[in-house]
């Protein structure tokens, strides 16, 4: 489940996010500063600074990059989580959850089996004033939360099969798997407000390219040695797409084709191609069956993130929190 993930493997992400910065002597007292307080508890700026991180790098794997200013925008949410994970390990511990040492290592040598070597790892850590018995703790926080996560709310949830069917029924979309062709294509560049000269140059140019085709030469070989594209290297593939991911002359002339074939010359605004299609997947609506294991799991999933966050909601209520970062204020 990804709450799993959340919670005792973002210590990894943090090491692995290749964003992290030498922490200077000078900025390490600002880095202890507190942000919030949970029942007695201390929660850092160093330790929102850390959150952000990870926060940043999981955005940055969907390809949705944030910068400074989008960050700190974030900061109040994330203090939020940090403040509700410091209440589920304190009510954790209270409920007399622990995680024995050896099951500890065990994550601890999973976590550096990610380096390249110990000497990568070792500088992980040394850049981010971070000891090993930090990382321990961190594991022992998440896997402690964990465990209580899975007692409380994983083991006692369930998901009628009646509930997984009606929202498979009412979401026809979500099952279905549009038609997806994979192509080639060699590319003569050419601005589209270029003159007519230029643009009748990049024509012949790759017309010339074309008659070698016909003659049967290997239309991957020529996609190298010609094609201006960053796909030539590659012989020209772009892999798998859908309609909708290429701009519209291109993805007519691909979904037209049959597999094996050569497109005619078309122009789009990048300039001149020939595209081959080289494989093709047909349109497919995913049975009830072939998704039901999936579908429960996801459901679920849903389930227990609502029942943690509600849960959470409650503890906030009744515990003592005190909050520094809206008011400026850090003691």
């Amino acid at each position: 489940m990804q709450h799993r993930m959340a919670f005792w493997l973002a210590i990894g992400a943090f090491f692995l996010s290749g964003t992290m910065s030498q922490v200077w002597a000078g900025e390490e007292a600002a880095l202890k500063k507190k942000v919030a307080v949970v029942n007695g508890t201390v929660i850092t700026r160093g330790e929102l600074d850390q959150e952000l991180r990870v926060v940043a790098q999981r955005f940055g794997r969907v390809g949705k990059a944030i910068g400074g200013p989008q960050l700190s925008q974030l900061e109040p949410q994330v203090l939020e989580s940090l403040i509700g994970r410091e209440l589920l390990f304190q009510e954790a511990k209270g409920a007399g959850i622990s995680v024995k040492d050896e099951v500890i290592s065990a994550q601890l040598g999973k976590l550096k089996q990610r380096f390249p070597d110990e000497a990568a790892y070792k500088n992980a850590m040394a850049q981010m004033h971070l000891s090993e018995k930090d990382v321990r703790q961190q594991i022992r926080r998440g896997m402690t939360i964990q465990q209580w996560i899975d007692g409380k709310f994983v083991k006692t949830i369930s998901v009628p099969e009646k509930e997984v069917k009606q929202y498979y029924d009412a979401n026809p979309k979500m099952f279905q798997r549009p038609e997806e062709v994979r192509a080639s294509h060699i590319l003569i560049k050419v601005d589209e407000k270029a003159d007519e000269k230029t643009k009748a140059k990049a024509r012949k140019d790759l017309e010339g390219i074309q008659k070698k085709l016909l003659k049967g030469e290997d239309f991957a070989k020529l996609a190298k040695e010609y094609s201006q594209g960053p796909s030539g290297v590659k012989g020209g593939d772009l892999g798998f797409f859908r309609r909708g991911q290429m701009v519209p002359p291109f993805e007519k002339a691909a979904f037209s084709l049959k597999k094996g074939k050569v497109s005619d010359i078309v122009v789009t605004r990048f300039g001149y191609h020939l595209i081959k299609v080289t494989d093709r997947k047909p349109g497919k609506t995913f049975s009830y069956p072939e998704v039901k294991e999936k579908l429960t799991g996801f459901l679920k999933e849903r389930k227990v993130s609502k029942a943690i966050e509600s849960h959470v909601k409650e503890l906030k209520k009744g515990a003592k929190v005190e909050r520094f970062l809206s008011a400026g204020k850090q003691g």
